[in-house]
């Protein structure tokens, strides 16, 4: 892009698409429709190049190869999917296991689609969790080489994917001289720059007892928002209300949120702590966000009530 980009000649632009199988809006900042387009083109290519790395639906990919040859032999990975697992494992240990990127070869017995009618037994459960555990994912530096020493595990990134695609995205689009957007991945929001009104991008948080209401607007600066929570996808049982999110050391759904919103620097990070507040629950998992520099949540319990860590600001619609 040639000269500097003014506040009266730049406009929004936006395309809305389906990629890793979920609604992404990408909306840029350009001079001219031409130059939004091929913007937006360069960060679905981005977020493609990424889905073919991590999925683990693609036989062909890294991720694939990985499960493939669990309990039978390390396989060699690009340094990229190499960096990404080591992350995910350091937010294993930071969320004491609520994280995990092992989930993947929990068995499905769990329904939210409303066909379950009863409570999965004991041994069931018990079994799911059998082959989790990311302490079971044996990384080697030298050869960049991931081995999950179980037969049966598996690795998937559902729950850092997105948010992660977005990151890069971003930093793309910043590289080539964008001053400013918002990759938005099925509500993992990942914006830089000001609108070209000169104001700050804003994200509404959703009332989750009535979607059509937001209950606070905050600014987004330069950083990423995540919100957990699909309030259709539950269970109850003997008056305990289950999640879709699944505890990834018990096999049990996560009780007690219903809503967990992340603000971080990166999206991959507030996706990630997201999914990890409501199996640590909102003691600890304010305790833990409060810990972390330049993360902030707001967590709805299933009263209503609505909690948020020590430093942030909420403008009350």
């Amino acid at each position: 892009m040639t000269g500097s980009l003014h506040a009266f000649s730049a406009e929004t632009y936006t395309r809305s698409l389906k990629l890793m199988g979920s609604r992404f809006d990408i909306t840029v900042v350009a001079e001219n429709e031409p130059e939004g387009n091929k913007f937006i083109d360069l960060a679905v290519a981005e977020i493609r190049r990424i889905e073919k790395l991590i999925s683990s639906w693609d036989e062909h990919s890294q991720t694939a190869e990985i499960n493939r040859k669990a309990g039978i032999q390390p396989v060699v990975v690009a340094p990229e999917l190499f960096q990404l697992i080591e992350r995910a494992m350091a937010i294993s240990r930071l969320t004491d296991g609520a994280f995990d990127i092992s989930y993947a070869s929990m068995d499905k017995i769990w329904k939210f689609d409303g066909t379950m009618t009863e409570m999965p037994s004991p041994e069931a459960i018990e079994a799911s969790v059998a082959k989790v555990g990311f302490e079971h994912i044996i990384l080697n530096p030298e050869s960049h080489s991931i081995y999950l020493d179980r037969r049966g595990m598996k690795i998937g990134f559902g729950a850092i994917g997105k948010g992660y695609a977005a990151d890069r995205a971003k930093t793309l689009l910043m590289g080539q001289g964008v001053p400013a957007g918002i990759i938005n991945a099925s509500g993992d929001m990942n914006t830089w720059g000001v609108q070209p009104s000169g104001e700050e991008w804003k994200v509404g948080i959703v009332n989750p007892f009535n979607k059509t209401k937001v209950f606070a607007v905050l600014p987004l600066q330069r950083g990423a928002v995540v919100t957990s929570g699909d309030y259709e996808k539950y269970v109850r049982f003997n008056g305990v209300r289950y999640t879709h999110i699944i505890n990834p050391q018990t096999g049990y759904p996560a009780t007690g949120i219903i809503s967990a919103t992340v603000f971080a620097p990166k999206a991959e990070l507030a996706d990630a702590l997201a999914t990890s507040i409501f199996v640590m629950g909102i003691d600890v998992g304010l305790n833990r966000i409060n810990q972390l520099p330049q993360v902030e949540c707001i967590l709805i319990d299933e009263t209503g009530k609505i909690y948020s860590s020590d430093h942030l600001k909420i403008e009350k619609e």
